[in-house]
């Protein structure tokens, strides 16, 4: 017959020294969570109901917004941001229901590599974002400006 611990006892599990990093993780899912929600909100007023609403958003619209600092970086912050909270969600997920060690440790690096190269991706379209390319089709007076002062 095997005995039940008594609940008061003290926990008997060694922890790893060093930084908690679930911790780390639980406080970044909390603090991104409502930066997010900023940046979501700001980005949705600004594209749906300030100026024309959505009949506005075209690839003038989106190339005028890109030709901001402020606007690839609000873009990229928001990129950024909700990558690395649903692949932690993602990992916490895979931690909590798959019980394999090795399978657990694929699926973990699998969305780790899966979020960088999301992020990597992301961050190069948004400052590489370049609207002269194919100028010549367009027939939007905003990007016939915009190209010829360049």
């Amino acid at each position: 017959m095997t005995a039940i611990a008594d609940p008061r006892s003290p926990h008997t599990t060694v922890r790893r020294s060093g930084p908690n990093l679930e911790k780390w993780g639980w406080i970044y899912m909390r603090v991104s969570g409502v930066l997010l929600v900023i940046l979501i909100f700001g980005h949705l007023f600004v594209n749906l109901i300030v100026g024309e609403g959505i009949r506005g958003i075209d690839f003038a619209f989106v190339a005028g917004k890109y030709a901001s600092p402020f606007w690839q970086w609000w873009d990229v912050l928001m990129l950024w941001l909700a990558l690395i909270h649903g692949a932690n969600g993602m990992r916490t997920i895979t931690n909590d229901y798959i019980t394999h060690p090795q399978v657990r440790r694929v699926l973990v690096w699998a969305i780790g590599l899966a979020a960088g190269f999301l992020i990597l991706l992301g961050t190069l379209v948004v400052f590489t974002f370049d609207p002269c390319l194919g100028i010549e089709s367009s027939t939007t007076d905003f990007l016939i400006e915009l190209c010829a002062a360049q």
